[in-house]
């Protein structure tokens, strides 16, 4: 179907003040430190949405509005915010660096029509870029790859572009080349149009010079126009028959060529930039309008009938039922529960009723507000496409669809990791127990990767993230926020418990207190699965002797009782349970009876099977000076580090990539400052996990 054919079918309400052709939805993400909220800072201020430039080291970006990420330099919270550039309307999404926060990518990722992947022209292609470059694949984002700082010291444009291609497996095509580098670095090539572009710094690179190709660089451009032809041809019939026969095709047909396949995430455009020195930022917003795709070019919109659980289609337009996804909830002072949500069909109203098919209940839209960081403008209505938030929702969660109740969907939701550290909570009083309580419950709602339990054993608070830094942030916003002092213990591995071998268990809970009694009688086969597989439950009882009404609770018993460990308390993970046989008695049986059955085959069958511990291992990587390698290797060693990989890097450092156990790496931050006087940097992400040494897991039964 072409683009017109399109648009005559989604009809777009006249309401509109930007086409849908020309909205764009983008996330804008990379390592840790490469610049991602700089560049949206410098997009804003050209845009005219502020007048004057944030900035992360001084702590006034206006993307950065936690109290936190101002304090520490750092993205924590995914910031939505829009902007206008050249009759197109762009929502921007300023995503986390630090694998702490990796949920929040995720989640945005998933309402996203296209991404801009920032590399550091130093650090290259860092491990948490591998990362969020696996999640825009996953759900199929395509992206523009933007080589920023290039006003740095070891600057290298081309070293970026090769390990996209080798390290990503992508196919990288350069659009925008650097003139000069490091302190030299002076403008951009456009490679299409054969321009030089400069920046005029007196008045922060607002006013651009456009000029011919300097005579020294017009061959670098040159080749660089051919790979971009060649790139396009492998993945457009039109460009490849021209190709073949030596004819040059005509700028606008290579561009809508290009488009195309970075639509199809065939190719990634390439540009750079130094956000900082406000060179080269205008050429990125050309990139993301002319190159990444509108909702429209997401035609088909995919979910479920949450009924019949059969695949329906919807498409993009205001006209079409309405769609929608809540992708992130979050507290404000001021109004509450913020639900932001994408709508991906029809258009959402002030007091519109919806529905929500997980819970099956009806919702209804408070007040609809376009959110620019964490300042709101009320709308009345919010199109199809675009991106805003919503007050007033209730038993509505992450990943939840809103549409019509006449026309049901279920969208597809997002996966989360998780988490591998815990620590012990209590507040500092008793006045504090019920202030704490609704605060973690508040936190856990906004963030999937925060998880609260009670400790059966002790009555601890136990709260659960993905490092250090997580659970710090988290008590930090505890103390800020909900005003609320508390003690912490040190913190834990999350370990997880896995089947050894296949087991039978026929187990009966009977008791007799006069009168009506209880029944539950099962027989069920417990079978490991691969890691990663998670729980599976089947019911393969014939012939009526377990009703059906009392399978669901023999899940939950199982279910329970996995969640409490069996081995050392810890979940237990990857198995199947196959419910085989089992009796009932017409009146003392009950779901509660057979619920507690199910909980006790399963602990039952486990111990026949045998357990044992698995544990995180992390993803370490190190950039050390080439003097202090041994010392560090030898360190990660003797934290049952295992070296996956040594690459020598640039000016006397070598990257050294390890799998070390988490539990190995508490107060590693600081034995690196001191191994390498301070010069070492390091990083790590969660791999997977692994059977935990049988000396080490005896030590770990002893402290339970």
């Amino acid at each position: 179907m072409t683009e017109n054919e399109k648009i005559q079918q989604y009809n777009e309400s006249p309401r509109r003040d930007i086409a849908l052709r020309d909205t764009r939805n983008i996330g804008i993400m990379a390592h840790i430190d490469a610049g991602k909220t700089t560049l949206t800072e410098r997009i804003l201020f050209y845009s005219g949405v502020n007048y004057k430039i944030g900035d992360t080291h001084e702590g006034t970006a206006t993307m950065d509005w936690m109290a936190q990420e101002r304090e520490r330099g750092i993205t924590i919270t995914s910031a939505a915010t829009t902007c206008y550039w050249k009759k197109h309307r762009i929502n921007i999404i300023d995503t986390p660096g630090h694998v702490d926060f990796t949920a929040e990518v995720e989640r945005s990722l998933r309402v996203l029509d296209g991404a801009v992947a920032v590399f550091c022209s130093v650090g290259k292609v860092q491990p948490q870029s591998e990362t969020v470059w696996r999640q825009a694949q996953k759900y199929h984002v395509p992206i523009v790859a933007v080589v920023n700082k290039m006003d740095r010291t070891g600057a290298d444009f081309q070293g970026v572009v090769d390990e996209i291609r080798t390290k990503l497996g992508a196919c990288p095509v350069p659009i925008y080349l650097p003139i000069g580098k490091e302190s030299d670095f002076r403008g951009v090539i456009d490679v299409l149009e054969n321009k030089a572009y400069y920046f005029d710094d007196a008045d922060n690179g607002v006013t651009i010079k456009v000029e011919e190709v300097p005579e020294d660089l017009k061959a670098y451009r040159d080749e660089a126009f051919h790979n971009a032809v060649e790139c396009v041809a492998e993945n457009d019939d039109e460009i490849m028959e021209l190709f073949l026969v030596d004819e040059m095709p005509s700028i606008p047909q290579l561009k809508k060529a290009l488009r195309k396949a970075t639509v199809a995430a065939k190719v990634v455009p390439v540009a750079c930039c130094s956000a900082f020195k406000n060179r080269g930022v205008q050429p990125v917003l050309d990139a993301v309008t002319d190159y990444l795709p509108s909702p429209i070019d997401i035609w088909d919109i995919k979910g479920t009938d949450p009924d019949t659980g059969k695949e329906i289609t919807r498409h993009a337009g205001d006209m079409q039922p309405f769609a929608a996804l809540v992708f992130k909830i979050m507290s404000d002072p001021f109004v509450g529960k913020l639900y932001y949500f994408r709508v991906y069909s029809g258009i959402a109203t002030q007091g519109m009723t919806v529905y929500n098919p997980r819970t099956g209940k009806r919702e209804r839209f408070g007040r609809l507000l376009q959110m620019h960081a964490n300042q709101r403008k009320e709308m009345d209505e919010i199109f199809s496409g675009d991106i805003a938030a919503a007050v007033g929702l209730r038993n509505v969660g992450t990943g939840d669809t809103l549409c019509l109740e006449s026309t049901p969907i279920a969208l597809e939701s997002m996966s989360f990791p998780e988490p591998v550290i815990s620590i012990a909570v209590e507040p500092k009083s008793s006045g504090d127990r019920d202030k704490l309580s609704k605060g973690l419950i508040a936190l856990a709602e906004e963030d999937p990767t925060f998880q609260v339990r009670s400790d059966e054993e002790t009555g601890q608070t136990i709260i659960s993230g993905m490092g250090e830094l997580h659970l710090e942030i988290i008590l930090d916003r505890l103390i800020r926020e909900f005003k609320v002092e508390a003690n912490t213990g040190a913190p834990q591995v999350a370990y997880r418990e896995a089947i050894c071998g296949e087991a039978q268990a026929n187990t009966k809970f009977v008791r007799q207190t006069g009168g009506h009694g209880q029944y539950g009688h099962c027989i069920i086969n417990l079978i490991p699965l691969e890691h990663g597989k998670g729980i599976e439950i089947e019911n393969k009882v014939v012939g009526g002797n377990i009703p059906k009404e009392f399978i669901k609770p023999i899940e939950n018993g199982i279910r329970e009782a996995a969640q409490g460990g069996v081995l050392a308390g810890y979940p237990v993970v990857d198995f199947k349970v196959e419910i085989i046989d089992g009796s009932y008695h017409p009146v003392d049986s009950s779901e509660m009876a057979f619920k507690i059955a199910g909980s006790m085959a399963f602990k039952e069958a486990a111990k026949k099977a045998g357990l044992e511990l698995l544990e995180p291992i992390m993803k370490v990587e190190l950039n050390t000076p080439d003097e202090n390698m041994g010392d560090l290797i030898g360190d990660l060693t003797g934290r049952r580090g295992a070296v996956v990989e040594i690459t020598a890097g640039t000016g006397g450092f070598t990257r050294v990539v390890a799998n070390v156990p988490l539990s190995e790496l508490f107060g590693y931050a600081t034995a690196i400052r001191s191994l390498s006087k301070g010069r070492a940097t390091y990083s790590m992400e969660p791999a997977h996990f692994e059977k935990v040494p049988k000396s080490v897991q005896e030590k770990i039964m002893e402290k339970k």
